[in-house]
């Protein structure tokens, strides 16, 4: 057993509830969910004329090989009728892989740790209310380490749902 790290997020009709239902696909298909951080309501990245996201980071436990997570993640993707249109672009739900235990893989099929988490609040904050003391395995700083030098200035604001 190890430990995944987690993003969920939506952004498009009643996304607490897309959250919820993918805890519990995530739960069915993948592993025990051990932690959840609040939800973020959060700006939107790269592509910016799509409304904001709900956010939430999570700590999976699971059996499962990160190729094998990440297969299963994008078939609950499919399976909650995400549609991929425009890169970055808005969508019912979105299951990202941040980082599996001291897993380092750069495939066409998955990145781990995920590329973009030193870069993106949104993803930062919620993990630090997790998991503020686990280390980046290739920056070896802690995510509480990462969140004090991120440059990204976009609003993120805790949600009560």
């Amino acid at each position: 057993m190890q430990i995944a790290y987690l993003l969920i997020g939506s952004n498009l009709g009643n996304k607490a509830s897309y959250l919820v239902q993918a805890h519990l696909l995530l739960e069915i298909y993948c592993g025990k969910i051990i932690h959840k951080s609040a939800y973020y309501e959060t700006a939107p990245w790269g592509y910016l004329d799509q409304p904001a996201f709900l956010n939430q980071a999570l700590a999976l436990q699971t059996a499962l090989s990160p190729t094998e997570l990440m297969n299963i993640l994008l078939s609950i993707e499919e399976k909650m009728g995400r549609v991929r249109t425009i890169k970055s672009g808005p969508r019912i739900i979105d299951l990202d892989i941040l980082l599996i235990g001291s897993y380092i893989i750069n495939t066409p099929a998955i990145t781990v740790p995920h590329p973009a988490l030193p870069d993106r609040r949104f993803a930062l904050i919620p993990m630090a209310e997790i998991a503020p003391l686990l280390v980046h395995p290739i920056l070896k700083k802690t995510i509480e380490e990462l969140l004090v030098v991120c440059t990204d200035d976009s609003d993120v604001q805790k949600k009560i749902i």
